[in-house]
């Protein structure tokens, strides 16, 4: 049994890019130290993926920025926080999902929740980390409530960040409500 720890869209373009936040910033360090921390937890991202085409999508036509375009610089997971974790050596390493990775091009990663339910009975706890708390960190925290929910999960508000504070809070309250732990 081990805890699983995901760090949500920590990339570059939402901390000092295109959609970057003063608070966004301030969090990178909290992130970091937590992933430092981790005792034999497994650690998983989810990488916001998108492709040249990105403003004729959807999404791009409700946000019209371009960002986290695959192979940018932009789309990389921020490196003080890989750093965090690729120095510590008390984590675990899945070898048939690279870099423990997970790409999304919307919200929520479904490929994420299929991973965890398979391996739902080997998991104690799941805390959930990231960007921004009031669009990807809510939809796969959301995600991940709704396939297990008989796994506590917990989403660390030190090491989040919203698109304004205020909106950081309003995703808290939600996820407070939808019986995840706040810590």
């Amino acid at each position: 049994m081990y805890d699983v720890l995901i760090v949500v869209d920590m990339q570059k373009d939402f901390i000092d890019g295109t959609l970057g936040t003063n608070e966004a910033l301030a969090v990178v360090a909290n992130a970091a130290a937590r992933i430092s921390c981790g005792r034999g937890e497994l650690v998983l991202f989810t990488q916001d993926t998108h492709g040249d085409d990105y403003l004729d999508t959807p999404e791009g036509k409700k946000l019209p920025v371009t960002h986290c375009i695959k192979g940018t610089v932009g789309w990389e997971i921020d490196s003080a926080v890989r750093d965090a974790w690729h120095n510590n050596p008390d984590t675990i390493i899945v070898p048939d999902v690279p870099k423990n990775t997970f790409t999304k091009s919307v919200f929520g990663s479904t490929a994420l929740v299929e991973f965890l339910v398979a391996r739902q009975n080997e998991i104690n706890t799941i805390e959930i980390l990231g960007i921004c708390t009031d669009i990807c960190v809510i939809s796969n925290a959301i995600m991940i409530k709704n396939t297990m929910p008989h796994i506590p999960i917990s989403v660390n508000a030190n090491c989040c960040a919203g698109v304004t504070p205020q909106s950081h809070q309003q995703a808290l309250n939600v996820m407070a409500m939808c019986h995840i732990d706040i810590i």
